[in-house]
């Protein structure tokens, strides 16, 4: 897909779903709607290369599932998503060193799905949480972030200049993003429509 962009310049455009990830030299822009999920633009300027990835859990560990992950879900946990970004810039030529992070969403929209707990943060805290120490712990600058709260976001990241353009969905008209991540976490979670909240033990 092509959208105008930066002045009417014709750019590509890759939509990033719950569990994907996108790297690329080319200088594209790369999207995606968060509700409690997270996103992280990563991206090396001196290598002009850039990546972004959308995951809904920090680690399947932290959520009391014990099933196996298919290697097409694993991208929804932040741990399997952050390495797969890494490895995948570094696979384009950046360095570790340069790597240049900013990261956006944990809203905390879903509560009513699975609430917070003694010992268990609200997902969308939780994401905030481990993006914040993985990046830390990696040794990746995170130069901008907008993280929290209790609205979704759209974002749009532009691999021209690597910018960010963000815009936040009141929550009255945040319904389609809540609705999208609720359907990949019951996926993910192996769980079954149901009214009401859900208990982990």
């Amino acid at each position: 897909m092509q959208d105008s962009f930066a002045g009417g310049t014709r750019v590509e455009r890759r939509f990033l779903h719950p569990g994907e990830y996108h790297v690329t030299r080319e200088p594209m822009l790369i999207s995606t709607l968060l509700g409690s999920c997270v996103s992280v633009c990563l991206f090396d300027p001196e290598a002009h290369v850039m990546g972004m990835n959308h995951f809904l859990l920090p680690t399947a560990r932290s959520w009391s599932v014990d099933q196996p992950l298919l290697n097409s879900e694993a991208g929804r946990y932040g741990l399997w998503a952050m390495e797969l970004l890494v490895n995948g810039m570094l696979a384009l030529g950046a360095r570790r060193e340069r790597l240049r992070a900013k990261a956006f969403g944990g809203a905390n929209v879903l509560d009513s799905l699975i609430p917070p707990s003694p010992g268990r943060e609200a997902i969308g805290t939780a994401n905030v949480h481990f993006v914040q120490r993985f990046l830390e712990q990696d040794g990746i600058s995170l130069v901008a972030q907008d993280l929290g709260g209790n609205h979704g976001r759209q974002i749009h990241f532009y691999g021209g200049d690597y910018a960010v353009y963000l815009r936040r969905i009141p929550r009255a008209q945040s319904t389609s993003v809540e609705d999208q991540e609720r359907r990949y976490l019951q996926r993910t979670l192996q769980l079954k429509s149901q009214p009401g909240s859900a208990d982990f033990f």
